[in-house]
């Protein structure tokens, strides 16, 4: 079992390999993790992924009260509609990902389907993306667009904002919102070119082999 300490440390150090490697820039994104008794580690607000302190996350306890740490992101209507809507949420990531921004813009996105079928693991990581419209930052509308998809995405992509993933515990979430954008770099790349993505029986097959939310 993981403790309270080395889960602060984890999410210092996911958070600056993501900001070292330009998945989010300044001090953009935020990130937050369930702790042990049911409360909350959060990102505070105005700081840079790659300068996180263990010792200054917000704490909240299981009530939603913060207790200790410094004032959280603003983005927490966000992360506590996940935490809310999803029971196998143990860690929600976002980022401001310059290539799934860059996707979001595109005139001819699914909405409902935001990441094209190029490879296996886009689809087995995070099943199908949601594209939401643009949201002024920290924006309680932003956790109100989430409740509505009733615990169904475990990851949204905000318009001309960032992926927002939920996943099972921080390095899943971290991993499956890389991904994310990941995928979002070989759409960017390939745009225009007719790549050949997957097909829709491979697709599914991949849905069935590795029980991949995906009619919801």
């Amino acid at each position: 079992m993981t403790t309270e300490t080395q889960l602060r440390e984890q999410i210092c150090l996911l958070a600056k390999s993501m900001f070292d490697r330009g998945l989010t820039g300044g001090s953009t994104g935020n990130i937050s993790a369930r702790t042990e008794d049911g409360g909350l580690l959060v990102s505070p607000t105005g700081t840079s992924f790659g300068r996180l302190d263990p010792g200054r996350l917000s704490r909240f306890d299981a009530q939603g009260h913060l207790i200790s740490g410094d004032k959280p992101t603003k983005e927490m209507p966000l992360h506590a509609a996940f935490y809310d809507t999803r029971s196998t949420a143990g860690a929600v990531v976002h980022l401001h990902s310059c290539h799934s921004v860059a996707l979001s813009m595109m005139p001819d996105v699914d909405e409902d389907n935001f990441l094209p079928p190029l490879t296996p693991y886009g689809i087995m990581k995070l099943g199908r993306v949601k594209l939401l419209p643009f949201f002024l930052p920290g924006d309680p509308e932003m956790g109100k667009a989430v409740r509505g998809l009733a615990g169904k995405r475990s990851a949204v992509m905000l318009a001309n904002h960032g992926p927002v993933v939920a996943g099972k515990d921080i390095e899943a979430a971290c991993n499956a919102i890389e991904e994310l954008e990941d995928t979002a770099r070989l759409a960017m790349m390939t745009r225009g070119m007719n790549p050949r993505g997957l097909t829709e029986p491979q697709v599914q097959a991949l849905i069935t082999k590795f029980d991949v939310e995906w009619d919801a």
